[in-house]
């Protein structure tokens, strides 16, 4: 029966999408070490599917949505940024996809990467140098308060 917002499409029960191999998504977070508010986030950006829904209109995951969020989780744990994660599940579900296209994505992500590290190396350098200066005594002077006043 055709209504004014389209076609009714049949929900399962739980215990139905359970026996179809779905999840719920806690059990969804659980599997994937995703959090529950995180998974909201990435169907709302557009990074994971819009969930199914159970009769009861409980979101409901597959498998293959496990292995997105999973995908989307190491992605996330090696620095990338939501938007190259965009491009990387869209390279990733795209079969004819060069792999070129892959390592170039990765390796401009290890420059990133190295210019963060040269700039959390000079950071560290400048607080230890400031650190090194102080007494650290009953005296009021500060050389680290004094370097810190100072503009860069």
């Amino acid at each position: 029966m055709n209504t004014a917002r389209g076609p009714r499409i049949p929900r399962p029960g739980m215990s139905e999408a359970r026996q179809q191999g779905y999840c719920n998504i806690g059990d969804a977070s659980a599997a994937t070490g995703v959090s529950i508010k995180m998974i909201r986030h990435y169907e709302r950006i557009g990074l994971l599917p819009k969930a199914s829904r159970s009769f009861a209109n409980y979101r409901i995951y597959s498998e293959s949505d496990l292995h997105t969020l999973r995908f989307i989780k190491r992605a996330r744990s090696l620095g990338f940024s939501i938007k190259e994660i965009g491009g990387l599940l869209n390279l990733w579900q795209d079969q004819g996809r060069r792999s070129s296209e892959v390592k170039a994505l990765a390796e401009h992500h290890v420059h990133e990467l190295d210019g963060k590290i040269r700039e959390l190396q000079a950071m560290r350098d400048s607080l230890q140098e400031l650190a090194n200066r102080c007494h650290g005594d009953h005296r009021p002077d500060c050389p680290i308060l004094e370097g810190l006043s100072t503009p860069a």
